[in-house]
């Protein structure tokens, strides 16, 4: 059995599910979004519009490795489309910063050259000062792999901590050489 797959999911007021199909359109008031859904696999149940249960109709190992992983995107989604994802990067470093220009983040990271980072679409960067970056969208799976692209720029180094992280990443600085 598993755990998060037993779970029910709670719809908020402010979003819409329907089932066409295969696919879920989760409609909120940050967007839409669409999940495909194997009904061969699992029972879908929306009760009223205030809850889902996702169920596998036969229990086999296979289908105990899906049930929890598909609750959680079609949970992912639901909190996607009513309050979005949100990713807080920070810059570490002298003459380390971040700007935006036009669809574009420009970065500054002690290299000989800028690094100019297209945004996406679907996500918005928001630089709040030059060394806080902060990354919103719908989908979480993009959110993070869009601040794990830019933290690939500038990974913080042991012995100083330079370098570009997330609000709250500890780094295990080293000691330095000794005489």
């Amino acid at each position: 059995m598993s755990k998060i797959g037993k779970i029910n999911i709670s719809i908020p007021e402010k979003v819409k599910v329907i089932l066409l199909g295969d696919d879920m359109n989760i409609e909120g008031p940050f967007g839409k979004q669409s999940i495909k859904i194997n009904l061969d696999v699992f029972d879908l149940n929306i009760n009223e519009g205030k809850d889902i249960s996702i169920k596998p109709k036969k229990l086999d190992e296979s289908t105990k490795r899906l049930w929890g992983m598909n609750r959680s995107l079609i949970n992912n989604a639901i909190i996607g489309s009513n309050t979005g994802f949100e990713k807080i990067l920070e810059l570490s470093g002298v003459g380390y910063r971040a700007a935006l220009k036009g669809k574009q983040l420009n970065l500054q990271l002690g290299f000989s050259h800028d690094i100019n980072f297209d945004i996406p679409s679907d996500i918005n960067i928001l630089v709040e000062k030059q060394t806080v970056i902060k990354i919103t969208g719908i989908n979480k799976q993009k959110v993070g792999m869009i601040a794990s692209q830019i933290k690939s720029f500038r990974p913080p180094e042991p012995y100083k901590g330079k370098g570009i992280r997330e609000k709250g990443q500890y780094v295990l600085k080293k000691e330095g050489k000794k005489k």
